[in-house]
Formats: C-alpha cells, structure tokens, sequence
C-alpha cells in the first residue's frame, strides 16, 4: 500500500509515540524502577537508591548558585517560586502533591529542564532516583 510521504511519516511518528506513551511509567514507584534499571548499566552495584543522598543533591548547589531548593524550598512538601521569574511551582514531593511523578513525560520534560539549570547538564538515572528516594520521605 502507498502513502504519500507526510502520510507514512506521520503515521509512524503516531505508532512511535503509542508505544512510547504505552510504556511510560505512571507512578513514582515505576519511574523508580526504570531509573534502577539504566543506572545499573552504569553502576552495576547498585541496589537501591538512597534518600539521604537525594537530600543532599536537593539541598546543593552543584557548581552555579542554584540548587534544587532554591525554587522548591528547603521543605519540598511546600509550594516555591521561581528564583528569577518568582512564578508560584506547587509542591515537589508526593506526599503533598499526587500529580507529582504521575507522567512520565512531565517529568522527563521537567528534569531536563531543571537539571540543566542546576546542573549544566542531564541528570542521572542515579540522581533522578536518589531524588525521587528522598522526596518520597518528605511529608506536607
């Protein structure tokens, strides 16, 4: 069968983006064990993340003057701002907002972006693990 070209380029992007979405995690728990997964490419001794290494990472400055908590606060079970723009960011953890860690692709989109402020770079599945150990003891 043919299909012109925007056709058939489309409908793969469509099957591609189904199974992508298909398969996305939807629950902290799930990104944890994904996250688990690639960091033992790396770091085949790992076996569980740590919360208080996620605590660490959160509260530093990691080469710039920001860290995590310098929009999320020093308690992520309680709203922020944005240290620039001052725009209002709901709470990070959980515990005190469910939506958090609920879509996968919010998150990957968010990580990118708040990795690379921080950081200057991608996040580790390691670090995004950690982080996610630690947010999940926080309570509103």
């Amino acid at each position: 069968m043919y299909f012109p070209r925007p056709l058939a380029m489309g409908v793969a992007l469509a099957l591609l983006a189904g199974s992508t979405l298909a398969a996305s995690p939807t629950s902290p728990a799930e990104l944890q064990a994904a996250w688990l997964a690639e960091a033992r490419q790396s770091n085949p001794a790992l076996r569980a993340f740590s919360a208080e290494r996620g605590r660490s990472f959160f509260s530093t400055t990691h080469g710039s003057d920001w860290s995590c908590a310098s929009c999320h606060t020093s308690n992520p079970g309680q709203g922020g701002a944005h240290a620039v723009t001052r725009k209002l960011i709901e709470p990070l953890a959980p515990a005190a907002n469910p939506r958090r860690f609920s879509d996968a692709a919010k998150v990957d989109k968010w990580f990118g972006r708040n990795c690379k402020d921080v950081l200057g770079r991608a996040c580790t599945a390691e670090e995004k693990g950690d982080l996610l150990a630690y947010l999940l003891t926080v309570k509103p």
